[in-house]
């Protein structure tokens, strides 16, 4: 039943045509720009000087016209965050895999080759880029939640002094709530896999992020409102930009 649940959500947000996503956003950093790039729910790729890190690439046809990623980041096994087809087509001989145990269960021998296992709460220095586990799961707790605490993980990356949270499919933890020096943040807001806005807002607001993106926003019911969530964020603090992207650009 909990399969069955996710292969709709999935192609409902696959929606009928895969259009090309749009121009990356830019941010100074000790080390060159970090360029931003949306693709599609839950999927993004950042990019810094010759180095291309893609975060659950799902959706081939996205990717037609990208580079090559140096990096891959799974966060769960869930159909909207990890698709073994569209790794094979995106990946080079030498991109290494980041993933939960989950995850590498998964996948072909032939990619645990170059593959990097990552528990809640581990982390590892690839290419220069510092790499965290970070929890993500469902509130509260439970054996049949949709995302059980350590099974999959969200990523905190440090490139060139900047500070990047990708939170994956999670509730407002306190594993979030207590992070530190978070320069960039992706956040989720979908019922009922994720939360909601005021709690990813009010999430937000205790970590408080120089730059915060809303995305996996499409659940079960259509679009969260990313617009409210930008003016609960702002109003209570106008140091956090909220910045609000097209993550579906087949609406």
């Amino acid at each position: 039943m909990m399969k069955a649940l996710f292969n709709l959500a999935w192609a409902l947000l696959a929606g009928p045509a895969m259009a090309q996503p749009g121009t990356a956003d830019v941010v100074a950093t000790k080390n060159g720009n970090l360029l931003i790039q949306p693709i599609h729910h839950a999927s993004l790729i950042l990019t810094q000087a010759a180095l291309t890190i893609y975060a659950d690439p799902v959706g081939i046809d996205y990717f037609k016209n990208e580079k090559a990623p140096d990096i891959i980041l799974i966060t769960d096994i869930h159909g909207d965050h990890f698709d073994i087809k569209t790794i094979e087509a995106v990946k080079k001989d030498s991109t290494l895999l980041i993933v939960p145990q989950v995850v590498a269960d998964k996948l072909p021998e032939s990619d645990k080759t170059n593959m990097w296992i990552l528990k809640n709460d581990e982390q590892v220095t690839k290419q220069g880029i510092r790499i965290k586990a970070i929890p993500m799961y469902n509130l509260p707790e439970s054996p049949s939640a949709m995302h059980t605490k350590g099974r999959g993980n969200g990523y905190v990356l440090t490139m060139g002094e900047k500070n990047i949270y990708i939170s994956g499919d999670t509730q407002g933890i306190p594993e979030m709530r207590s992070l530190k020096n978070i320069d960039i943040a992706f956040i989720c807001m979908n019922l009922p896999y994720t939360m909601d806005v005021q709690e990813a807002a009010d999430a937000v607001l205790d970590f408080e992020p120089k730059i915060v993106y809303p995305y996996h926003y499409r659940g079960k019911e259509g679009f969260s409102d990313i617009q409210e969530f930008k003016k609960m964020v702002e109003a209570k603090d106008k140091n956090i930009e909220v910045r609000l992207r097209n993550w579906y650009p087949e609406k």
